[in-house]
């Protein structure tokens, strides 16, 4: 389907009326769409502002037969390009007989006060606006304009037909006309405020001014909304009429450097200036971190990441920002270990971060399933003779004659483990292949 607009304005100065006192009050855009292919084996309507059209034809038309005869021309494609205009919709229809009829139908425009109290109850919902953007025209944007005394889809009697067959009702030609209307009106609501006097652009430009108008009106409420922040239908109402959004700043070639806080005044009783900076370099190469992922090309199909608990932050901000040791105590004291505990969870968390620091801490019992997998992936991963020996206790299996462990995790993974001093430590990352992980575990691998 193709249409054209007859204009870029509003006004067409040169536009024949026929004689139509509606047009000659709101000379607007026309349209005019190619005609429209065979409908055959589909309903003419979809959607069900299409359809109450067709419902207005058939309860104002006298003669049924009249009506499903256009019908049946419509479904052979009858009808030739039809023009939209305000107050008028015109086509020719080919008769059997291959006799070409020019069909019109009229629809009452709506007065400038019924657009005014359109056009303020959209600004106050812009969610109405977003779906008429969307090619939609959900029912409650009806039964809002109809609360504002706005009706506008046709009722009984209100789709007035003119064909230069003569005929004073409903005939096959305006029949037909009318078929065809409802498939456009299921691709662009647009056409019927076009018939109803406004075309899509004047619609947006005066939305636009009175959106305008409104804030300059109120600039308190403007400054209360700037607070509050924009509600997302309003942001996605707006899409076609602001401006596009500024692309993404360039990503810095490193974090900005921490703040000193080595000033001549004295801290508050209390407050440790060096561990504030420490917060505060650490806050930058996270952030940093963070806007280097958001402008990365698979940014969207990454799962959010599970938020830390204080005592795995402790540990990732111990891995991370190395801090003084005064202040690594501190943070041994907020992660709940001691000072060698908190330094293993941070050999822990440079291999697999808060996963690693999860099978460093927890030791569960596999469930049935769980274990066979387990056993399963043990028995494959070494020829016959060569496993070997290992002795289970829940989810760790520990090796008869030496110092290395297996954890096997709840994500199916196999993490690494050896004893050093009397404990025991994270060897490496975690692996799908058991055998790959205890060779990392006996320093082989």
């Amino acid at each position: 389907m193709i249409d054209a607009y007859g204009n870029d304005g509003y006004e067409d100065p040169d536009h024949e009326t026929d004689g139509c006192s509606t047009e000659e009050a709101v000379p607007g855009q026309e349209r005019t769409f190619t005609a429209l292919p065979p409908a055959r084996g589909r309903g003419f309507a979809e959607s069900w502002w299409g359809r109450a059209w067709l419902q207005a034809l058939e309860d104002t038309a006298l003669d049924g037969e009249q009506v499903r005869k256009g019908r049946r021309f419509a479904r052979e494609g009858r009808v030739g390009a039809i023009s939209v205009r305000p107050g008028r919709i015109t086509a020719v229809v080919h008769d059997q007989d291959t006799t070409a009829y020019r069909s019109d139908v009229l629809l009452q425009q709506l007065s400038e006060e019924e657009w005014d109290r359109f056009l303020d109850m959209a600004v106050d919902r812009a969610g109405h606006v977003a779906a008429l953007l969307d090619r939609e025209m959900p029912p409650h944007l009806v039964e809002d304009a109809s609360a504002a005394g706005v009706e506008l889809l046709p009722g009984i009697g209100d789709l007035d037909p003119e064909c230069t067959c003569e005929a004073w009702d409903h005939c096959p030609h305006s029949a037909a006309l009318c078929y065809q209307v409802a498939r456009l009106l299921d691709q662009d609501p647009f056409v019927l405020l076009l018939v109803r006097g406004r075309g899509e652009r004047r619609l947006l430009d005066e939305l636009q001014v009175r959106i305008a108008a409104r804030a300059a009106a109120n600039p308190s409420d403007e400054e209360n909304d700037r607070r509050r922040g924009v509600p997302a239908d309003e942001a996605f109402a707006a899409r076609d009429i602001l401006p596009p959004l500024p692309a993404p700043p360039p990503l810095p070639a490193e974090p900005g450097p921490a703040p000193s806080l080595d000033t001549e005044t004295g801290p508050e009783p209390g407050l440790d200036p060096a561990a504030l900076e420490v917060l505060a370099a650490d806050s930058a190469v996270r952030a940093y971190r963070m806007l280097a992922d958001a402008l990365s090309s698979s940014h969207e199909q990454q799962p959010v990441q599970d938020g830390l608990t204080p005592e795995q932050d402790a540990v990732r901000l111990t891995s991370d920002a190395r801090p003084e040791p005064w202040i690594v105590s501190r943070l041994a004291t907020g992660s709940g270990r001691q000072r060698a505990a908190l330094d293993v969870a941070v050999r822990a968390w440079g291999h697999g971060g808060a996963a690693a620091l999860t099978v460093l801490d927890e030791e569960w019992t596999p469930d049935p399933e769980s274990l066979a997998r387990a056993r399963a992936r043990l028995a494959a991963a070494w020829e016959d003779g060569d496993r070997p020996r290992l002795r289970a206790a829940a989810n760790r299996w520990t090796a008869a004659d030496g110092d290395v462990q297996l954890r096997f995790g709840r994500d199916g993974r196999w993490w690494p483990y050896r004893k050093e001093h009397g404990r025991w430590i994270p060897a490496g990352p975690a692996g799908d292949d058991p055998a790959t992980a205890l060779a990392v575990a006996l320093g082989d691998g």
